[in-house]
């Protein structure tokens, strides 16, 4: 049992109760917090922590490949043990203070890395019976995966920013992000301009989708600068609060579940169909609800500066 103080610390080491998803708050951040604390006495690091997650995931990934319900299971917990450790980096990072920009690299091509060697390896497992369209399938889903995971992530940190202000977020935005890009040299900083190179896109189709956001939020930070007033940060995540379960879903949990029993039933296929279907229909709605939401405050915005 956790005793009192260790569930301050629990708590310390979460983002927010708002943006954590039920099977998180039970299952992996309880578990990743005792990671974190036992890699915190032996001395590792952050980062060697994400490592260590991306060699498993892209394992469990590999053993996918198998039509053996055996290997497929030792897959899963391979992909479950990658995910606690990928929780226990950023609670380790938060406990300790050991944040940094390669950590967030780091933690940003782990899950990646994780898809790619999921995709690649049924794609493998069924060419024979598929053939190209697999591939096609495949590639098709991975395009709309990863703006899932991008705008779920977007919102996530709109969502921590409203809550915590810019120091409990990693709300980042595209011009900003280029300034750094394009003033880095790519002999001095070469792997940090190349992760930029990335990065800067990444951003870019972030705010491609969510218009009436940048909308509203420019013209917020005109009128207030840093200091948004208490009943605008209480207003929007009111509204921002029920989307959050969306975020969650197009996360991890909720596609590994419908990945592992498609794995089981033989049929992994599913997987890719579902991504293209259920998780694209939430998706839409999460954006369209969103930007709803940032053209209510906009216009509340407008209407009090023209009164003013």
């Amino acid at each position: 049992m956790i005793n009192e103080i260790n569930k301050k610390d629990l708590q310390a080491s979460l983002k927010s109760a708002d943006t954590e998803e039920w099977i998180d708050l039970l299952f992996y951040r309880p578990i990743g917090y005792r990671w974190a604390l036992f890699f915190e006495k032996i001395g590792v690091s952050p980062n060697a922590v994400t490592i260590a997650s991306i060699f498993l995931g892209v394992g469990a990934g590999a053993l996918f490949y198998f039509n053996d319900l055996l290997l497929n299971m030792v897959g899963m917990c391979l992909l479950i043990w990658a995910n606690m450790y990928d929780s226990a980096d950023g609670q380790l990072a938060r406990l300790t203070g050991q944040k940094s920009e390669v950590g967030r690299m780091l933690d940003g091509l782990c899950g990646d890395l994780w898809f790619f060697s999921i995709y690649f390896s049924i794609c493998l497992r069924l060419t024979t019976e598929w053939s190209i369209y697999i591939w096609i399938l495949a590639l098709i889903a991975g395009f709309f995966h990863s703006k899932q995971a991008a705008m779920a992530d977007y919102y996530r940190n709109i969502h921590l920013f409203f809550l915590k202000g810019e120091s409990g977020s990693e709300l980042d935005n595209s011009v900003q992000q280029k300034k750094i890009y394009e003033s880095l040299s790519w002999r001095q900083n070469g792997f940090r301009k190349l992760f930029l190179w990335f990065y800067v896109r990444y951003t870019k189709s972030q705010e491609a989708l969510s218009p009436a956001f940048q909308q509203f939020f420019c013209l917020l930070k005109k009128q207030y600068g840093q200091q948004i007033p208490s009943f605008i940060k209480n207003e929007f995540r009111n509204g921002s609060l029920p989307l959050m379960k969306y975020t969650n879903i197009l996360s991890f949990n909720t596609r590994v579940i419908v990945l592992f029993i498609s794995l089981i039933i033989d049929m992994p296929w599913i997987y890719f169909v579902f991504e293209l279907t259920v998780l694209n229909a939430l998706l839409i709605y999460m954006v369209v609800k969103h930007e709803n939401l940032s053209r209510k405050l906009y216009n509340s915005l407008l209407k009090k500066q023209i009164n003013e």
